[in-house]
């Protein structure tokens, strides 16, 4: 062979089968390779990580799948429960009493109380040293319990509120005004979060909008309204804003100071209960302290505010607790269904009937609120959700 040819068979590239790893480099790859991450690698990784999440779905035990989705329903119907059960109780208990009312500062105080005690309880089984966590978590972390003074105080405030509202509206039209906190949340998490939304996110705030005036121009109550002259729609209203308000900001305030931070939920909610107790004792004696002194701090308890206090206490932490297993289409699907619920059982329970007017409300505020909880998609969340956490579960007793 001559120089010339074999210089030439030298300087020629190899096939790809025997290339070395430094020519395999060499090669030209296709546009449409570039595209998926050079030379298809990165594509070919996806797929095959897909296959295997699909596989070992598929041969997932009977057994496992029929727990999970006993989980995951059984999650939903602790939401709709949680949502429509508490929201009857609190207004029935407001409206049908045969003497005394009850003092609605007292029965927060005391589910402040009830949910302290549990929170103590479960932490004191999980731990056995309850006493060292106490220490660890509230003595010792002045600061982070300042901090949480804020929040405690606003879902004091809130939960205050939320029985001033049922005390004025009807269970229904109640529902669908504080889908306002909605709004509320994404309005402060873009003000002091920066957080950004879609287009699709910004519509559904305004087709909620639209949806709560629509609710409330149609003027539908019960028939506890209209017989009642203490009731005043135009205060139930105004109580529902500030509520929705407080918790929006409460939320998103309670995200910000907290993120990253890997303090158990039980623990969280002893740090917030401590002074949640003792703004709303505080509470009781600047709002009520005249009828405590002349009618006793247990004035109108009944067993029926009883069961008020206790739903709202332990099913605030029970959802708090099981919310984490119910994708955002089932946290859309209890909203929605919570809402016709509650205006299926307000018909036979509180004689309401609902207009032409309040219907599109309601079906406004369902469809604002499947149109938010829509997730982006894959190029566009790359860039809304960098950075994104989840919001945190409120301490307003699930309401």
């Amino acid at each position: 062979m001559s120089n010339s040819s074999l210089h030439e068979s030298n300087s020629r590239p190899s096939s790809p089968e025997h290339a070395t790893p430094s020519e395999e480099r060499r090669f030209p790859v296709s546009p449409g390779e570039m595209e998926r991450g050079g030379g298809g690698d990165l594509h070919s990784r996806k797929l095959t990580k897909k296959a295997s999440r699909s596989k070992q779905k598929q041969t997932q035990p009977l057994a496992v799948r029929n727990h999970n989705a006993i989980i995951k329903y059984g999650s939903l119907l602790l939401l709709v429960g949680q949502m429509v059960g508490l929201v009857m109780l609190m207004r029935y208990s407001r409206t049908h009493t045969d003497g005394e009312l009850y003092l609605a500062s007292t029965a927060v105080f005391m589910m402040e109380v009830m949910k302290l005690i549990i929170c103590l309880g479960v932490v004191f089984y999980q731990t056995g040293a309850l006493g060292t966590e106490l220490y660890n978590h509230v003595w010792a972390s002045p600061h982070e319990m300042l901090k949480l003074c804020v929040p405690s105080f606003l879902y004091t405030v809130q939960n205050n509120l939320l029985y001033l509202a049922l005390t004025n509206l009807d269970a229904a039209t109640y529902q669908i005004l504080y889908q306002l906190k909605i709004l509320t949340t994404a309005l402060f998490s873009a003000t002091m979060l920066g957080r950004r939304f879609t287009k699709t996110k910004w519509a559904s705030l305004i087709v909620l909008t639209c949806g709560v005036a629509v609710v409330q121009v149609s003027g539908s109550s019960d028939h506890e309204a209209s017989e009642n002259e203490d009731r005043n729609r135009l205060v139930g209203l105004v109580a529902v804003l500030c509520a929705a308000c407080t918790s929006g900001f409460s939320g998103v305030y309670f995200e910000k100071i907290l993120k990253g931070s890997d303090v158990s939920l039980w623990i969280r909610n002893i740090q917030m209960g401590l002074p949640s107790v003792i703004i709303a004792l505080v509470t009781v004696f600047i709002n009520d302290s005249e009828e405590v002194s002349r009618k006793g701090f247990f004035v109108g308890y009944s067993p029926l505010v009883v069961s008020v206090i206790t739903v709202q206490a332990v099913g605030g932490l029970i959802v708090a607790v099981v919310v984490k297993y119910a994708d955002n289409v089932l946290k859309v699907f209890a909203s929605s269904f919570s809402i016709l619920l509650s205006c299926i059982i307000s018909a036979f329970a509180f004689d309401f009937r609902p207009n032409l007017l309040f219907l599109v409300g309601a079906f406004l505020v369902m469809l604002s609120t499947a149109m938010y909880s829509k997730p982006p998609s894959k190029k566009r969340g790359l860039v809304h959700q960098r950075g994104k956490q989840p919001l945190p579960i409120t301490h307003a007793g699930g309401l």
